[in-house]
């Protein structure tokens, strides 16, 4: 009896030092502590969700399947992300139906090289539940050529080609925070066309999600924060096509202390999520 007490008292120790360091703490716009089951009762009111990671960190990615898990059993859900190009959409949708295996996907798209443990998941979660999972982003080959010529190089491309491309003319603000701080960063390379392969991105998603979207389901979109941090980016170009969307968004930043949310860090979305900044990453 002695020693199942003893090993009692560890273990209420262990847990509550790990309760006195958790390893992320979740946030309001207005940088006060939010609930997780608060936070997805609302969501599970919404239109659209854009999630925003970091690329490399396991509590976006584990909160992502979480968040998805939980959304799924009170929402007819459809999901997409910006890890899949859209000419990779058939075999997505191949693997999903069973067609193919995981190798043959691998094979046959363009699979991001922490896909086995960040992304899986979900599109085996999507397999599990037989839920549409789409590829929105625009095939990188013509980011890059935007990035060297701007919108007009776009115009060059064969009709079939611009099917994997928001409908041109692509709308662009370049006085959102978002594209000029990307410019100021880059401290002038690049040139004025580099937040604009940036913004193609964020159009081609924006016209994927709609594309996929009816009304009565939730539609989870995973994406880099950059691409909907400060309410831009995707949400910007959804709310430009359809004013009268419900969206809500989730970013991820890190600070060594996650028990006060920085100032700057305020307002970057509806949610944020606050990682220790020792957080391992997954690559």
């Amino acid at each position: 009896m002695k020693w199942v007490n003893l090993f009692i008292f560890l273990s209420m120790s262990t847990y509550a030092m790990a309760q006195q360091k958790p390893a992320y703490i979740l946030y309001n716009a207005s940088g006060k502590k939010e609930g997780y089951e608060k936070m997805l009762k609302v969501l599970a009111q919404q239109d659209m969700i854009l999630f925003g990671e970091y690329h490399n960190n396991p509590i976006s990615h584990w909160l992502q399947l979480i968040v998805t898990k939980d959304l799924q059993i009170k929402r007819k859900l459809v999901l997409g992300a910006e890890m899949f190009e859209r000419d990779n959409q058939e075999a997505l949708d191949n693997y999903l139906s069973g067609k193919i295996d995981k190798r043959r996907l691998a094979t046959e798209a363009r699979l991001w090289d922490n896909y086995d443990t960040d992304y899986a998941p979900l599109v085996n979660f999507a397999k599990e539940k037989k839920l549409k999972f789409i590829a929105t982003n625009i095939p990188r080959r013509y980011a890059s050529m935007v990035a060297k010529g701007g919108f007009e190089v776009l115009d060059t491309l064969p009709q079939e080609e611009k099917l994997w491309i928001a409908p041109l003319p692509i709308a662009y603000e370049a006085s959102l925070p978002g594209y000029a701080n990307m410019l100021a960063m880059m401290g002038g390379h690049g040139g004025e066309n580099l937040p604009k392969a940036q913004a193609v991105k964020d159009a081609t998603m924006g016209y994927s999600i709609l594309k996929n979207w009816e009304p009565g389901n939730l539609f989870i979109h995973y994406n880099g924060s950059y691409h909907s941090d400060n309410y831009e980016g995707i949400m910007w170009y959804l709310l430009h096509a359809n004013p009268n969307l419900k969206i809500k968004t989730i970013s991820t930043v890190t600070q060594k202390d996650i028990n006060k949310l920085e100032q700057e860090n305020k307002n970057k979305a509806h949610y944020i999520i606050c990682v220790d900044a020792e957080m391992t990453v997954t690559y």
